[in-house]
């Protein structure tokens, strides 16, 4: 695009926001508004707010029209995702109201989506462009009042009383102060404790909030703490119903800074701001005069960024990574004060984040597991890290659209949050419960005795709203229980229906498997058919968690592939080893360094770095190609924690290494 083309907006939602953003498009020096997106074409007055902008019936439409270059997001909070998603899969370029997605991880998917569309993608803090943010920075960085300590910021105004019907109080369109307005102070603090760092942000170390939630359940008025890393501490907060001073103020080891209402700056239509410093020789006044309109200068930052061939902002503005850290923050502020919005339930969130229903995929490969009747991905999904539903979804949905169907839960991930996410996930969607393998677990450490698996596996299955599990394993062993025990429980629940597939150990030695399996032929049982233990192409030095057990070496080898047992295997990967946080200079990471850290394992990783350059890949796919390689039936399990980690992940079932070059990596 030339440097003289102007960037050709459209604007979907036609709100309030969204006229005075299109005032900032008519006085900035790159974009020129084309159309306006609307449900409601024929509503009084509607064009008036849009002058020489066309109406356009229905939001697709607006994404079909090839004279947009780019897309401005202003509908509800609860549909930023999706449409930020639909305009970048339509090859537009996207700027979002803030906030750009309800959470962190809705965020992360419109970033994903955008770079692989090779589109722009930002979210509109209007402020950060403005040159009285740019003084601001620069009194800062020059130490004009000491070391930085404490920064109070607010943005709170007060509606006048409840009002049911407007939408900063409903509940089903992400109402409340914290996502609508309390951004503003927290990405403030944050660029400012960056800044003292020479940074563009840092992120807290520890968010503690609190807030008034009214009858519809949003917040009505909030404050946080926030502690960096740099030991700043800044107090936030925001709200609908009560009027706010917002007065920034940054406290300095020399003075302190004082701005009213920063946000907008020197007006939405240009104006004088003010910047006060106050120290002890004295107060001074800073006056920044700006005739420009204060939204021109974010359209004119996103011009620019297109132009340029960028997919991001740059700073001043919010990157991809600090808007994600900034919602973070807003997750972490929700989360303590019990804030939970109906849409981001199973109950109310039922389709994929772009808003279509989930239906299975074929990327995937099935294959046939020895011990059970249903074909099975090649890898196995787990996903204990994820904190709500809302976020585990995403994953979720995204796996079993490219065709993976087999799942990797257990009794004590997240205290039975996994169990209950996976529940709500496959029963929302309307997925065929046998069109998916289920694996569970339980019995682990402490209470790893016979008796519990019974007890645990009703509520296992209370909580998966089913009555079966395809796959299951006792998570630890207990060698002083002898192993028959072990073996009746299970074959009980085999005999009950409640295992329909396959059982076994996970952390289970091969003397005590080989033991279960003498046993259950000697007594009629049921055999231990299946393993879970520990195996990958860097072999694990010292148990990652106590009680572990690893299946990587050449005895371990033999033993699979005599019995052809299929090992579901965790960590696979090496748990970061082959990406860029080990090296044998970096000693940051303890865990990887305690784990995985030896001359063979390096050599190791040395081959994977190779042989991926010859595959056009990265070491962390050669390292679970090289699991799938293996001549014996191994099933890993991937743990990722964004959409992009797990497509990243399926890369790895498209390479297929030679025995040759599994030998080679072995060395």
């Amino acid at each position: 695009m030339s440097s003289e083309q102007p960037i050709r907006w459209g604007i979907i939602g036609p709100g309030t926001i969204a006229r005075t953003f299109a005032e900032g498009v008519a006085h900035s020096a790159t974009g020129r508004l084309v159309a306006i997106a609307t449900r409601n074409p024929d509503k009084p007055g509607l064009g008036e707010g849009f002058p020489g902008a066309r109406i356009v019936k229905g939001y697709d439409t607006l994404l079909a029209d090839p004279e947009i270059d780019a897309v401005y997001i202003a509908t509800p909070h609860t549909s930023h995702a999706e449409w930020a998603i639909k305009a970048a899969r339509a090859g537009k370029h996207v700027l979002v109201e803030k906030p750009m997605a309800l959470s962190a991880f809705d965020a992360q998917s419109i970033f994903h989506e955008a770079t692989k569309a090779g589109v722009f993608a930002g979210e509109a803090y209007m402020y950060r462009f403005h040159p009285q943010t740019a003084r601001l920075v620069e009194l800062v960085r020059d130490g004009t009042i000491g070391d930085v300590r404490i920064i109070r910021s607010s943005f709170g105004f007060d509606m006048g009383g409840y009002r049911a019907e407007h939408r900063l109080f409903a509940n089903d369109l992400a109402g409340g102060g914290i996502l609508d307005v309390g951004g503003y102070p927290v990405s403030m603090v944050c660029m400012l404790a960056g800044v003292a760092e020479n940074k563009p942000f840092l992120e807290p170390l520890t968010v503690s909030g609190v807030a008034r939630l009214g009858p519809s359940g949003v917040d009505e008025w909030a404050s946080a703490v926030l502690k960096f890393p740099n030991d700043i501490v800044a107090e936030v907060s925001c709200s609908i119903m009560a009027q706010q001073d917002n007065v920034l103020r940054i406290i300095g080891s020399k003075g302190r800074i004082e701005v009213k209402d920063f946000w907008f700056a020197s007006g939405k239509q240009g104006g004088v701001g003010r910047i006060e410093i106050i120290r002890g020789d004295g107060q001074q006044s800073i006056e920044v005069e700006e005739k420009r309109y204060l939204y021109s200068f974010e359209v004119d930052a996103v011009g620019e960024a297109i132009r340029a061939g960028r997919t991001e902002f740059t700073f001043p503005g919010m990157s991809a990574e600090e808007t994600q850290a900034n919602l973070r923050v807003l997750d972490r502020w929700r989360a303590s004060v019990g804030l939970e919005y109906g849409i981001e339930t199973a109950a109310r969130r039922t389709v994929n984040v772009a808003g279509a229903a989930v239906v299975a995929g074929t990327s995937v490969p099935r294959r046939q597991i020895p011990g059970l009747t249903k074909p099975a991905s090649t890898v196995a999904l787990g996903f204990e890290f994820f904190p709500s539903f809302a976020s585990a979804s995403l994953t979720l949905d995204a796996f079993y659209e490219a065709g993976g169907n087999l799942f990797d839960t257990a009794f004590v991930y997240g205290a039975g949050k996994t169990e209950s996410i996976f529940g709500d996930w496959f029963t929302s969607r309307g997925v065929n419960r046998e069109d998916i393998v289920l694996i569970g677990k339980g019995a682990h450490s402490p209470l790893c005795y016979p008796d519990v698996i019974a007890r645990q596996l009703d509520q296992s299955l209370e909580r998966l709203k089913t009555d079966y599990v395809d796959v299951y394993f006792m998570h630890r062993d207990n060698p002083d229980i002898p192993v028959g025990e072990f073996v009746d429980a299970m074959d009980a629940e085999v005999r009950r229906g409640r295992i329909r597939g396959i059982f076994g150990g996970s952390n289970w030695t091969r003397e005590r498997m080989d033991e279960a399996t003498a046993y259950a032929g000697k007594n009629g049982k049921t055999a231990p058919a299946a393993l879970s233990n520990n195996f990958s192409l860097a072999q694990m030095l010292d148990p990652i968690w106590p009680g572990c057990v690893a299946a990587s070496d050449d005895g371990w080898k033999v033993w699979l592939k005599e019995r052809q047992i299929p090992n579901f295997a965790w960590s696979s990967q090496g748990r970061g080893f082959f990406t860029d946080r080990a090296g044998r200079d970096k000693r940051g990471d303890a865990e990887i360094v305690r784990v995985w850290y030896s001359d063979r394992n390096f050599e190791r990783r040395d081959r994977a770095i190779e042989l991926a350059k010859r595959h056009g890949c990265s070491p962390i796919h050669i390292a679970l190609a090289y699991v799938i390689a293996q001549p014996f039936p191994i099933i890993p399990l991937i743990g990722p924690r964004t959409v992009a980690e797990l497509e990243d992940s399926l890369k790895a079932i498209e390479i297929t290494l030679t025995p040759e070059e599994v030998r080679w990596l072995e060395g």
